[in-house]
């Protein structure tokens, strides 16, 4: 059974701490509207997954510094300003339980608090003089960025394979927790091996947490979050294509027509979910999601034993039993 949250935060409760502090100075502005938006992003504010990857792993090997801070900080505004950004792009009026930025203050300003946040990113790492970690920011942004374009290029065609659906959830979701462990690792050690295992151990969590994620589309739990968006959306996600790949003919013909033509029918999109679910579409996808997760268990084998380090293993099993 996986612990909660706030057993998981335990080791570095107290650093948690301190990274919220400077988390929230940044968001500080001359605008006054600027600052009510700020002071309503700190309060709505998600579970953190990314500074915990950040604050575990840099605990696991070092000491956490103030460079742990800045690098968690940096990750988080890049991160927020991303979701301000996606809200405005999927028209979500809801963002964890609570109404989206672009709901109450519309798109125009939604736009511009996201480069808000994307500039205080950037500043911060040029304040700080923390270059490596801009660099491994930047990466990370622009690999998301790809991954979104190739998964709206190949929604278009429905051509999509197992390797281009990894290679798109790599690029999107994987890199920032990817480049989250990498940052926790590179603020206290110079060691590149280790910096590289990190960044590979990271790499695997985000996968298993995007096949989560489209898991969810299935309605595999309560969740509040409408299913069949991804479908709708013409989202090619991994319980859908080992579907396709299952199924006979006829059905597969009936799946894409489906998709290209009849996306926006909830009845017709409800057919294809039970299709996905009798199939065991969502049992090979979850099956994948544990063996990445585990991957990235195993990857820590050589870490000394330690509170952070049962608290990031924790931390994944979190990521791929979590209710939403």
């Amino acid at each position: 059974m996986s612990k909660q949250l706030s057993q998981i935060k335990q080791p570095i409760q107290e650093d948690l701490n301190e990274f919220n502090q400077l988390f929230k100075s940044t968001l500080t502005s001359k605008v006054s509207l600027l600052n009510t938006i700020s002071k309503y992003v700190v309060k709505t504010k998600g579970k953190q997954v990314r500074p915990l990857f950040v604050l575990l792993t840099a605990k696991m090997i070092g000491e956490i510094n103030r460079n742990t801070y800045i690098a968690s900080s940096l990750i988080e505004l890049m991160h927020t300003a991303t979701l301000v950004h996606d809200d405005i792009v999927d028209d979500a009026q809801k963002r964890r339980g609570a109404f989206s930025i672009n709901a109450l203050w519309k798109n125009k300003i939604a736009v511009l608090v996201g480069d808000f946040l994307l500039s205080r990113s950037l500043l911060l790492a040029i304040d700080e003089k923390q270059f490596d970690q801009l660099e491994n920011l930047s990466e990370a942004v622009k690999a998301m960025s790809e991954g979104e374009l190739m998964q709206i290029e190949k929604a278009r065609k429905l051509d999509i394979t197992e390797d281009i659906y990894f290679k798109i959830i790599k690029a999107k979701t994987a890199s920032l927790i990817k480049a989250s462990c990498k940052a926790g690792a590179m603020s206290v050690t110079n060691d590149e091996a280790i910096i590289k295992q990190f960044g590979e151990i990271g790499e695997n969590i985000g996968i298993a947490f995007q096949i989560k994620d489209d898991l969810f589309d299935y309605g595999t739990t309560t969740t509040g979050k409408a299913v069949g968006i991804d479908i709708k959306e013409k989202k090619m996600t991994l319980p859908l294509i080992y579907t396709l790949n299952h199924v006979d003919g006829k059905t597969k013909r009936s799946i894409i027509r489906t998709i290209k033509k009849h996306n926006l029918n909830k009845e017709k999109v409800n057919e294809v979910i039970d299709i996905v679910k009798k199939s065991g579409g969502m049992e090979y996808a979850g099956t994948v999601m544990k063996d990445y997760a585990q991957r990235a268990i195993e990857d820590l084998q050589d870490v000394p034993e330690s509170e952070a380090k049962q608290s990031f293993i924790d931390l994944i099993h979190f990521t791929i039993n979590r209710n939403r």
